[in-house]
């Protein structure tokens, strides 16, 4: 049995599975099944949203390994994968290099379309317009707008901007095409196209992470999650405020 080799593999795992927008408790069940299933005797693991800290004992002996988490992105594809992997290891009868190779193929795996990310994302923004009251024009127009945001936040992310200013950006855009759809009277109501525009901007997995790793007795990454979601809320809030604002108190209103 290679301790090490096992450490570094289920630590992989988890690693994997905190990028892609899993739960913490989520990353340290993985990481001991992974371990108990190719024999170690004790094995336990401390994960916050930024870090992975693993120590295994056999035999007396004692391994630690310490992988910190710099990136964080929402891959539910890659977390099913490694879910179901490290359930089915027994009945596939992997090794610990098989185990990983496999991780490596699902971690370089690559993410939907860009093109077919962006078409979903408007189809999203044209629909909450609809949940939130809006009529068919604004759901256009949100549509559009959709568009344009998404394909920004994409280019952005991969020109490794932050977050926060990612979202104030795009939010902040958002509130201009709707008010040139409101000037050019394609839509009626400002409000609906720009709260159903920016849902696509609303963390809603950082929140329901939050509260599920609260709700399983891990608070310092349930706090951190939700601090995160918060950040997230007035970023977009920022960005939609200041062009009102400006707009306003230029133009004396809309």
């Amino acid at each position: 049995m290679d301790l090490n080799e096992i450490l570094h593999v289920a630590t992989f795992a988890g690693k994997i599975m905190l990028e892609s927008g899993g739960e913490t408790y989520r990353a340290e069940e993985i990481i001991w099944r992974i371990c108990k299933i190719y024999g170690v005797e004790e094995a336990e693991s401390f994960v916050t949203t930024t870090g992975i800290m693993v120590s295994i004992c056999h035999n007396g002996k004692t391994h630690s390994l310490i992988r910190r988490v710099s990136t964080r992105t929402i891959d539910l594809d890659k977390v099913d994968k490694v879910n179901d992997l490290s359930r089915n290891i027994v009945t596939r009868g992997l090794t610990v290099s098989q185990l990983k190779e496999q991780l490596q193929i699902i971690n370089n795996g690559e993410r939907y379309n860009d093109k077919i990310a962006i078409i979903i994302s408007a189809l999203g923004a044209f629909c909450f317009v609809f949940l939130f009251g809006g009529k068919v024009k604004e759901a256009i127009a949100a549509f559009f707008i959709g568009l344009v945001i998404k394909s920004l936040s994409i280019k952005f992310s991969k020109l490794e901007i932050n977050q926060f200013f990612i979202n104030s950006i795009c939010a902040g855009i958002a509130a201009i095409m709707a008010i040139f759809f409101l000037k050019l009277n394609l839509i009626n109501d400002i409000d609906k196209t720009i709260i159903g525009s920016i849902m696509l901007l609303v963390p809603g997995l950082a929140i329901t992470n939050a509260i599920r790793d609260t709700i399983s007795g891990d608070l310092l990454a349930g706090s951190t999650r939700a601090v995160e979601a918060f950040l997230v809320a007035i970023s977009i809030a920022i960005g939609t405020g200041a062009v009102l604002s400006f707009w306003i108190s230029t133009f004396g209103g809309l």
